[in-house]
């Protein structure tokens, strides 16, 4: 029995860990490094294992660093199944067509320029796959993973999906392993909730395991409290309204835009924010993300099922508008003030939210509110970090917004709540930390005592 690591190690992005046992190869997560051009080359690199090999891959939750490079790894070999739950299975759709469309349209970008003589010595961009590749991909969708429900993914392997309470179908994956008579189990954390949020339970309780591979992105800090955090919202739109300016809010399409439309929704239904308040939803993923929540109501809390028992939709606010054409998000250029525009992505390394970053940034009466994580060497990252000026579309673009970093929403546990998943865990002979930066998971290993903690490289392999 093994385990190597091939992804999100001693990084935020690109998660993908491969278990070797009884013959099989079973590959936990394979999502695609976000971030900057050093990263977009390694998407393109070897997966550092053969995808041909590959007979399983059991995946934690749709978000693009944890699913979004299934369609190469088909396109590269894999003809094995994906397990996952069913809300997963219907957003990773999603997010994997999205940046199948991404792709194609940054080549055909960079081809039309090249024809036009601009970059003519720079190797053509290709996409990592197309559309095609992406429609492809889902034909290895196959059994569901139901949380709680012990499945047998082969002979001498089972897998139990636990709630995580980070996205919509987000889980954490127990294995347990059985080879010539010696049995392992191994916990893999995925992405972990922030209990106590809105409309996701919180994560379930895990049980114990000999090795625990757990994620570490909030390990050296706590979160702000989410009833500040709400109102630190709020009071940031009133003050650019005040100001004459739009709200500019960078947002990941799974969870964070439900969660934010939930609380603008409360926020005018109060009358903490005006009844007049507009709302631009730029995102057509993360409109078809919001249908798709209405699909799930097995994945809510106790508050958000009692809404919908009274026929009432969490995410409607009066002044709510979908924009999914590429002429409506254009229109919002025109708009000078009273918008709260909520695109993607999140860190800003695609989408519509680059645009409305370069028509509302270098603005003083506007604002740009990030309320997710910022990974390194992303355009969210430099901004929040305070650069004077940043490149958007090969425009040097000055900052002059008012920028807000409200890190109440974050849809990770917090340095808090991680430790105390980790002590449910029981006395793991090994704990392998993964998907945070150098220093989080650095000063988490600090805290961890009755563990032996090692954080792997790329490629490192251990014996189990």
């Amino acid at each position: 029995m093994k385990i190597s690591f091939h992804g999100a190690d001693q990084e935020v992005t690109g998660s993908c860990h491969l278990i070797e046992c009884g013959g099989k190869r079973i590959l936990i997560d394979c999502g695609i490094y976000q971030g900057n051009h050093e990263l977009s080359e390694e998407n393109a690199g070897p997966f550092g294992f053969e995808p041909a090999d590959i007979d399983y891959l059991l995946l934690t939750h749709a978000h693009l660093d944890h699913c979004g490079r299934i369609p190469l790894l088909m396109k590269r070999g894999f003809s094995g199944e994906v397990i996952t739950t069913s809300a997963s299975r219907e957003l990773a759709r999603l997010v994997m067509l999205d940046s199948a469309h991404l792709q194609e349209e940054e080549a055909a970008y960079q081809a039309r320029r090249a024809a036009r003589g601009k970059n003519k010595h720079k190797k053509q961009v290709e996409p990592l796959y197309t559309v095609l590749d992406a429609l492809n991909s889902l034909d290895a969708f196959g059994r569901t993973a139901h949380y709680d429900q012990r499945m047998a993914i082969c002979p001498g392997i089972h897998a139990t999906f636990i709630d995580a309470g980070h996205i919509l179908g987000s889980a954490s994956i127990h294995l347990e392993l059985e080879e010539q008579g010696t049995k392992r189990s191994v916990l893999f954390s995925g992405d972990l909730g922030y209990g106590g949020r809105v409309i996701l339970r919180d994560p379930v309780t895990p049980p114990a395991a000999d090795v625990v591979v757990m994620e570490t992105t909030y390990g050296d800090r706590l979160h702000k409290q989410l009833q500040p955090s709400i109102e630190e919202l709020y009071e940031a739109i009133e003050d650019t309204f005040r100001r004459g300016g739009n709200v500019v809010i960078p947002t990941f399409a799974l969870e964070r835009a439900q969660e934010i439309l939930y609380f603008l929704q409360e926020g005018v239904s109060s009358g903490r924010l005006p009844g007049s308040t507009q709302v631009f939803l730029d995102s057509p993923m993360a409109i078809s993300a919001t249908e798709i929540f209405l699909h799930h109501p097995e994945c809510y809390d106790a508050e958000t099922v009692a809404l919908f028992n009274q026929q009432r939709d969490p995410f409607a606010l009066p002044g709510l508008h979908f924009t999914r054409e590429t002429a409506e998000s254009m229109a919002l250029n025109n708009i000078r003030g009273g918008a709260v525009i909520m695109a993607g992505s999140g860190m800003c390394t695609g989408g519509r939210v680059r645009h409305h970053l370069k028509h509302n940034l270098w603005r003083n009466n506007s604002s740009v509110i990030f309320v997710g994580y910022a990974a390194q060497g992303t355009l969210a990252r430099q901004i929040v970090d305070g650069a004077s000026s940043v490149r958007i579309y090969r425009e040097e673009i000055q900052v002059r917004a008012k920028i807000y970093t409200i890190g109440g929403f974050s849809a990770h546990a917090d340095q808090a709540q991680l430790l105390a998943w980790h002590e449910k865990t029981g006395s793991p002979k090994c704990t392998f930390l993964v998907h945070g930066d150098e220093k989080a998971m650095k000063y988490f290993a600090s805290l961890l005592d009755n563990t032996e903690v090692k954080m792997p490289a790329n490629g490192d392999s251990f014996e189990l």
